[in-house]
């Protein structure tokens, strides 16, 4: 098991747009399957490439651990893009391994049409209205340089502004292996 360090909150390469994938090699795999290694030693749900300073428009998703989603498989997703979502919009509490230990509400569309690569860079469709469509927004929005603190209230944002800071500065405890912060 290999576990790659997790960018957190203020790393630059988190705020940068993934690069799209034009072949799967043995690099690309290796990464693929450090990241499952990563978030599932991280206890996550889901992981963008860049939460592992790969600049590659890659993320998995892995609902498998949550009560009532049991037989969903691991997924991989390359070059994702979300082509529709749904006018209803739900709110849903959220939490992100590159914001440890902060929670918040987040307000979404509560179903999506996502088209993506699989791993043998063939086009697939997915559509979803369930935890999954939830898990792929947030990591979708991983991919476009997004934190789900900036989809909350402002009034929210602000109560979490001290909590950021500490994350960003690396003055918390967390159990898994994160990045030095970039200087």
């Amino acid at each position: 098991m290999t576990l790659l360090p997790i960018t957190l909150y203020g790393d630059a390469i988190l705020k940068k747009k993934a690069k799209k994938v034009h072949k799967v090699d043995d690099k690309l795999m290796t990464l693929i399957k450090n990241m499952f290694d990563t978030m599932h030693n991280a206890n996550g749900m889901g992981l963008a490439a860049n939460q592992v300073g790969s600049d590659k428009s890659v993320f998995i998703v892995d609902i498998s651990s949550v009560k009532g989603h049991e037989k969903e498989k691991p997924r991989v997703f390359l070059n994702p893009v979300i082509v529709e979502e749904s006018e209803e919009k739900i709110p849903f509490e959220e939490g992100c391994l590159s914001i440890p230990e902060l929670r918040a509400e987040v307000v979404r569309p509560k179903g999506i049409k996502l088209i993506y690569q699989d791993l043998d860079l063939k086009e697939r469709e997915l559509t979803d209205d369930e935890l999954l469509a939830r898990v792929i927004q947030h990591e979708y929005d991983h991919l476009n340089g997004v934190f789900f603190v900036e989809r909350i209230e402002t009034d929210e944002l602000k109560k979490l502004k001290k909590s950021l800071k500490k994350i960003q500065d690396r003055k918390i405890d967390i159990d898994y292996p994160v990045a030095p912060k970039a200087k």
